[in-house]
């Protein structure tokens, strides 16, 4: 009797460990998104290029480098013709995020894209 509880014991806490480890896997590997929280940062509008929108930020260092962002939201446009000359050289407070699109390509391996996304935009 006590063998038959132990064995039923330990088959349902495999079963769970089991089900368990399923629950992160993905169902289809084609395409997934991974998105990281909102960051600010100031920096200058350098223009509109067909990849994106490119603005000149510093690091901690002091170096200068050049973020592009190929989303913005609709209203951000509406308040802020981006896509003429009139803006650069403007300083603005970006806030936006990154969104990793992990693709699988045809030979099976695993392509990474990230993507930036400006969420807010304050003219300084």
């Amino acid at each position: 009797m006590k063998t038959k509880f132990l064995f039923m014991l330990s088959g349902l806490v495999l079963s769970v460990f089991t089900l368990t480890s399923f629950k992160n896997a993905p169902i289809f590997n084609t395409i997934e998104y991974h998105v990281q929280d909102a960051k600010v940062i100031n920096a200058v509008y350098d223009g509109h290029e067909d990849y994106g929108y490119n603005f000149i930020t510093k690091n901690e260092d002091g170096d200068e480098h050049t973020l592009t962002f190929q989303q913005i939201e609709e209203d951000i446009l509406k308040a802020f013709d981006l896509n003429s000359d009139d803006l650069v050289g403007a300083k603005f407070k970006v806030t936006y995020t990154t969104e990793v699109e992990v693709t699988i390509d045809s030979d099976g391996y695993e392509e990474e894209e990230e993507v930036n996304i400006i969420s807010k935009l304050e003219k300084l």
